[in-house]
């Protein structure tokens, strides 16, 4: 699965999936906008590096993740649409069931990783955040995602508007993108 974040406009961007024999899938807007870190990248990297096969991505390599839509519609093809929604949704139903904790943890090391990440570029956070330690036994786990955001963040903050930095999944390296 390839996985594209695109900057779709000065404060806007789109999260993209495309799995092999069917058509793409994007969240647009996607959530948490950035200029130096979006908050799916955030996430897609924390999952990637952490091995966490459950969650966001892990599970729309697995065919759910109802939050991203498919990008062509066939018209006149309704019917095709309402299955396909309805198979989604029953397939993310499984993985909700199946899931070992990965979204929870993905949620919480996002969160951790995008707060130590802005720290050390120096970067506003809010007040109650600064208050907020980095547990002991995350440390590790922060500190190899955030190798990661280092190398990222210069990518993205240089994306022009119809850009996109892609992955594949769960590869932690570009396959393509940057700036141009």
């Amino acid at each position: 699965m390839d996985v594209s974040f695109e900057r779709t406009g000065e404060r806007r961007y789109a999260t993209v999936v495309s799995l092999p024999g069917r058509q793409p899938r994007r969240m647009d807007p996607a959530p948490g906008y950035d200029d130096h870190i979006p908050h799916d990248l955030v996430h897609y990297l924390v999952e990637a590096e952490m091995g966490l096969t459950s969650g966001v991505f892990g599970r729309a390599a697995a065919g759910g993740g109802e939050g991203f839509n498919e990008t062509v519609e066939a018209p006149g093809d309704a019917r095709r649409r309402a299955r396909e929604q309805r198979r989604l949704k029953r397939r993310e139903a499984f993985l909700n069931r199946s899931d070992p904790g990965d979204m929870g943890r993905s949620e919480y090391l996002a969160g951790l990783c995008d707060l130590a990440w802005r720290r050390r570029a120096g970067a506003r956070t809010p007040a109650w955040a600064e208050r907020r330690p980095i547990p002991p036994e995350d440390r590790p786990a922060v500190d190899r995602v955030l190798a990661r955001l280092e190398e990222l963040a210069p990518l993205w903050h240089h994306l022009p508007v119809g850009g996109s930095l892609t992955f594949t999944w769960p590869r932690t390296a570009p396959a393509s993108g940057g700036p141009s």
